[in-house]
């Protein structure tokens, strides 16, 4: 360590540790081995700091780690055990033109800790620079008191029930955030609701399992803290993607703070017990450093080039929209990402989506590549390779935009499902572009081997408005985010029956649940995994913002008041998904063959090659072989639809508002009277004899 970069007090001496591997911070007889890797690192110090001193700064004592094997710095700390909070000083060269920062006077997080304390509470202390991040010296005001701390923990336990282990083929998800999803509900206790142990209340779970969900996806639980942007006015983080720590729960969403990884693994096991698997949405792409303006918290003080794309003179480049990106070339970051996922797997996690994942198949931040080094490293590993992966396939760049462009063993989000059904809904007559999604997206998924499921359809999902908010509001209302309404995206594709947001108008509130439960039955009878929006079941409003990732308040929390709209839609949901559990079998294991289905205009006769091209056509009925035909009709009067020479039994009609088919609905002709925008179900002979 360079003479004039000691530390004040006095280190401590460390205990030779052959041991690399794993990095991070384990106990082992007598104290705790750590484990940091950097490349651009002169001289560690593991920073052990006292809990309580008073309001001022953190009683410090200062450990040199002195080992360095494999770029990883390493030691052992006699004296010490669970509970301990350390943090790393990193002394070595500052030289922003060429991406390194070190500054030995910012407190580091480890980004192998299992548990982190504390928060930012000053942006000003954290900044590894004075006054300019390309051209300024670095700075010299100590970050310990202003940041987050890491925990030393003992042994990871293992999950204490077995998994469900959900055929893709039956899956459907639902996409929930931990805080918001039981903050408000009646039947959690206060002290558990916006918790882990809220989500896995019997309250809570049992709405799960009477909806007919077998998955949830999680809104990000890794351990994350607000980007400089709302520090520095003031607002907070909802959504969580801004992660600091890739290994620890977050500590918000722990009923006892500092009982957050055991309060996950018995969410985990709550939910398994009923059946239920746990997907994270895991955010890979980017960090909570934000630009180079952010703050020094962890990764850039370590070793900025391991973990950042950087270009020409130092400067990082941004392809997610967050200010960084981090670089899946680098062995560190591939390293950091699969342990990441391994931990959670081992803790019971069943699937991961990976937001923004085309960043990760993007090295150095180039052009995408399928077969990228850290995604096949993700799908080769024995752990890893059991677990469902979900791509979020595209980043904030056109490059990144690949849609059907993963790997065979990826499902992705489908952004051309969401655009082609909400089109249609609206009354868009694009016949053969909703045929595709109906279908299960052949052109987009078959090419690469994969099957149906790997198309996770959508209407709705945190980013947007939600279903009520889709058939109410034409125009995105974000003022209430602080950015002028200059947030979130511009291309709806939403309707609002003439109104403008909330309504006392019979027809026009008529209107938007018919058609939301149109929405509703196409997205859950078409091939494919859907995956469906917390609270849209219950008729949840944003009131019109499309973006509410700060806020964290009843404007995004599930509402649980009672009422006829939210209990009669959640039992028309449900309804949807028994009838696609036990009566319907949309293609889930492999894409239909020609001979499977067939295709029906209004008038009874199958759609022509001419047919699928009409401007005009709002109408399209679709025969799957002996089972099941569904109707969709997209105009906004009513019509009769002649069925094919088939015996059809009425099943569902989306006008009605719990699905039962009118009376009259068929006729001894065998026409289909069909509502404005509507979904008409039926059975063939063979499909509605029981068993």
């Amino acid at each position: 360590m360079p003479s004039d970069d000691r530390p004040a007090a006095p280190p401590a001496d460390t205990v030779f540790a052959p041991e690399v591997f794993p990095l991070g911070a384990h106990l082992v007889d007598g104290g705790a081995r750590f484990a940091v890797a950097s490349t651009t690192a002169e001289a560690i110090e593991v920073c052990l700091l006292e809990q309580d001193t008073g309001g001022g700064p953190p009683a410090e004592r200062r450990v040199e780690l002195t080992e360095r094997t494999f770029g990883v710095w390493h030691g052992t700390v006699p004296g010490i055990g669970a509970g301990q909070r350390y943090g790393f000083r990193v002394h070595g060269r500052y030289d922003p033109a060429e991406g390194i920062r070190n500054n030995p006077a910012k407190l580091l997080v480890d980004p192998y800790a299992r548990q982190i304390v504390g928060t930012l509470s000053s942006l000003e202390a954290a900044l590894g620079y004075v006054d300019d991040p390309m051209h300024g010296p670095p700075s010299t005001v100590d970050s310990a008191g202003s940041v987050p701390l890491s925990v030393l923990t003992g042994p990871q336990g293992e999950p204490g029930t077995a998994p469900p282990r959900i055929p893709w083929a039956d899956t459907v998800i639902y996409e929930l955030h931990v805080r918001g999803f039981t903050k408000n509900h009646p039947e959690v206790p206060a002290e558990l609701r916006g918790s882990y142990l809220g989500l896995a209340h019997p309250a809570v779970v049992e709405h799960l399992r009477r909806l007919g969900v077998t998955a949830v996806e999680l809104l990000p639980v890794h351990f994350f803290v607000d980007e400089p942007a709302l520090a520095r006015r003031g607002a907070h983080n909802y959504w969580g993607y801004s992660t600091l720590g890739f290994l620890a729960p977050h500590a918000g969403y722990a009923a006892t703070p500092g009982n957050e990884l055991a309060e996950f693994a018995g969410m985990v096991d709550a939910l398994h017990r009923a059946g239920i698997e746990v997907i994270l949405d895991v955010v890979y792409n980017h960090t909570c450093e934000g630009d180079l303006g952010g703050p020094t918290l962890s990764f850039r003080g370590l070793d900025a080039p391991a973990y950042y794309a950087h270009g020409r003179g130092g400067a990082q480049i941004d392809i997610t929209g967050c200010g960084n990106t981090v670089d899946p070339a680098s062995p560190t970051v591939a390293r950091l990402v699969c342990d990441s996922l391994r931990f959670w797997a081992r803790l019971g996690v069943d699937g991961f989506r990976f937001d923004l994942a085309s960043v990760l198949g993007r090295p150095h931040a180039s052009g995408f590549e399928p077969h990228a080094g850290l995604l096949t490293m993700i799908t080769s590993d024995p752990l890893l390779a059991s677990r469902k992966l979900i791509a979020e396939p595209w980043d904030a760049t056109e490059e990144g935009y690949r849609v059907g462009g993963f790997g065979v063993q990826w499902a992705e989000w489908n952004g051309q499902y969401r655009d082609a059904v909400r089109d249609f809904w609206r009354g868009g007559t694009n016949l053969s572009a909703m045929a595709r999604r109906l279908s299960g997206s052949e052109e987009l998924y078959a090419p690469s081997g994969r099957r149906p499921w790997a198309s996770v359809n959508f209407v709705t999902a945190h980013d947007g408005f939600t279903l009520r908010d889709l058939v109410s509001y034409q125009h995105k209302h974000n003022t209430e985010n602080g950015e002028r309404n200059r947030d979130g995206t511009d291309d709806n594709r939403s309707q609002n029956f003439g109104v403008e947001g909330e309504t006392r108008q019979v027809e026009v509130r008529s209107a938007r649940l018919g058609t939301a439960r149109a929405l509703l039955a196409t997205l859950l009878l078409s091939a494919g995994t859907p995956m469906l929006t917390a609270g849209d079941e219950r008729w949840r409003t944003q009131r019109g913002n499309n973006n509410a990732y700060c806020q964290d308040n009843d404007l995004s929390w599930m509402d649980w008041a009672s009422g006829a709209e939210p209990v009669a839609l959640t039992e028309f949901t449900a309804r949807l998904l028994a009838l696609r559990r036990n009566r319907l079998a949309p293609a889930r294991d492999r894409f239909y063959h020609p001979e499977d289905v067939t295709w029906w205009r209004a008038d009874g006769q199958p759609l022509t090659d001419a047919d699928w091209h009409h401007s005009d056509a709002s109408t399209l009925g679709m025969l799957a072989g002996e089972r099941w035909m569904l109707v969709l009709h997209g105009g906004t009067e009513p019509i009769d639809f002649c069925l094919p020479p088939v015996p059809l039994a009425p099943v569902l009609d989306s006008s009605q508002p719990d699905g039962m088919p009118r009376d009259g609905a068929l006729t001894a002709e065998g026409r289909l009277r069909l509502a404005a925008r509507s979904v008409f179900v039926l059975l063939t002979e063979q499909a509605a004899r029981p068993g």
